[in-house]
């Protein structure tokens, strides 16, 4: 449970600093996410949940 919690710690760090640094390109994005349509934005959610299980797997083996 403490490793869950620093990895969501981290996400927030990451992200916090990337919008802080780049606010006008998360803007931008986020007005692109808003246009996309839900299929490839599910494929790519499932694509990057499985990316990061597989990460997780391979740190931890």
């Amino acid at each position: 449970m403490r490793d869950l919690i620093a990895a969501l710690g981290l996400v927030l760090v990451i992200e916090g600093l990337s919008l802080a640094a780049f606010p006008a390109a998360w803007r931008k994005a986020m007005k692109a996410v808003l246009k996309a349509p839900e299929q490839p934005m599910r494929i790519a959610g499932l694509a990057a949940g499985v990316l990061g299980v597989v990460v997780v797997w391979l740190v931890r083996s």
